[in-house]
């Protein structure tokens, strides 16, 4: 209902745009269709090499390297893997659950979840550039520290 909600302010919006301003509407379309064409294979492509994933590692290693027996191994393996992709929340999320039903633990998604949206190990260069490296491995180093505090702590709260 809610997304029926968004999609008809949405359309509303554009109508309204475009009785407002014809030109800039129009120009405005094709600057969106344009981004969207350009991204549109690389999302094809993670969402590929996500259910790639998910579909050929075996839930038994799934659980083992980052199941609750794991430990805090499992917790660090998945915060460098969170660290180290670079994938959009969308298809974070439901990769998230489909770790968490093959058996990964709850600390070790939240782990993966907090380091891939606060640690950004390919975003390094970029970040350097505009920030610094002191400032940048200082913010990535703390952010990995308290994404493993977090995931702890979500690990005891929701266990």
């Amino acid at each position: 209902m809610f997304s029926l909600i968004v999609w008809i302010f949405a359309v509303g919006m554009l109508l309204f745009s475009f009785l407002k301003n014809k030109d800039k509407t129009a120009k405005s379309l094709k600057v969106s269709w344009k981004f969207f064409c350009s991204m549109a294979l690389l999302v094809l492509l993670t969402i590929w090499a996500i259910g790639f994933l998910v579909a050929f590692l075996p839930s038994a290693f799934i659980s083992k390297t980052i199941g609750r027996n794991a430990g805090i191994e499992g917790v660090v393996l998945a915060a460098l893997f969170g660290s180290v992709v670079l994938i959009q929340a969308f298809i974070a999320f439901p990769l998230a659950g489909s770790f968490l039903r093959q058996g990964a633990s709850v600390t070790a998604i939240a782990a993966f979840v907090t380091t891939l949206v606060m640690v950004g190990v390919l975003t390094v260069p970029l970040e350097v550039k505009f920030f610094g490296k002191k400032f940048t491995l200082w913010r990535n180093s703390l952010s990995f520290i308290f994404a493993i505090v977090i995931a702890l702590l979500m690990g005891v709260i929701l266990r």
